[in-house]
């Protein structure tokens, strides 16, 4: 399918596989736990991949992850592409997510404390800083908080080696490097390898690839994707292989196919 990576091919910081490893209890628990230091009972999911559009008419949004315990919501994204909407993202992510869980009629009291957690694998504010963690405070003085009971959480991958925390950091290698390190991240290697050979997983993959494909052009999530379309297009005009037969199977247009003929023969 053009533009969705093989199954063989898949990581642990891709949409689908993310979502898979997410749907064990066990691991998903104990990332919460471990990325927010605390303890949970239990995680419920709602929706693994939840859509939240409260009208027709108004923009939703498709959350990763989304689990609850008794106390809490969860909402954990993967995102490898430097996206600078991101911060308004997350406020769009935390107004949905408090418009669906609190009932008409019921108190604002009943709302639960929420967490909307981002693991990048890019420095989404540029500060080299390997968490960042955002709450609302007073302008005019820091020590008071709002005591609205949300976070938004920013995991920094690229700055893993300034985290303290061992078993942060450990697991915060693992989406940059590939490479396990500890009991957790060579359980979730294990985990990922174990779901690429799923017959029912690669159905879905299949037939879920085409909307993702579409999600992500229409979001200008493809830039990566595109850029290696571009390579592969000028590798293939030398080859003596029709233009119209590289846009074809490249995705591209075929205007584009020419633009890219032009720099080559300048070149």
């Amino acid at each position: 399918m053009n533009g969705i990576k093989p199954v063989e091919e898949l990581e642990l910081t891709d949409d689908f596989m993310f979502m898979a490893v997410m749907r064990n209890e066990e691991v998903c628990k104990e990332l919460l736990e471990r990325l927010l230091k605390i303890k949970i009972e239990k995680v419920e999911y709602p929706e693994l991949q939840k859509e939240i559009r409260p009208y027709y008419e108004s923009k939703g949004v498709r959350l990763d992850v989304y689990v609850k315990d008794s106390d809490h919501i969860y909402d954990i994204e993967i995102q490898t592409y430097h996206d600078k909407n991101l911060a308004k993202r997350t406020r769009v992510y935390q107004s949905m997510i408090d418009a669906d869980n609190l009932m008409r009629g019921q108190d604002y009291l009943e709302l639960k404390e929420s967490f909307v957690i981002f693991i990048t694998t890019f420095d989404p504010f540029g500060y080299e800083m390997p968490v960042y963690t955002f709450k609302n405070i007073c302008k005019e003085n820091t020590k008071i908080t709002l005591q609205d009971e949300t976070s938004k959480i920013f995991f920094n991958a690229t700055a893993y080696k300034k985290e303290s925390d061992i078993a942060i950091r450990q697991f915060m290698s693992y989406p940059l490097n590939k490479e396990p390190t500890d009991d957790f991240t060579r359980k979730l290697d294990r985990l990922v390898n174990t779901i690429k050979k799923n017959k029912q997983f690669r159905k879905g993959y299949d037939s879920m690839g085409a909307v993702w494909y579409m999600d992500a052009k229409r979001e200008g999530r493809l830039e990566g994707i595109l850029q290696k379309s571009i390579d592969a297009a000028k590798k293939l005009l030398s080859t003596g292989i029709s233009k119209e037969q590289i846009a074809s199977c490249l995705d591209l247009s075929i205007e584009k196919v020419e633009e890219l003929s032009k720099e080559v023969k300048n070149s």
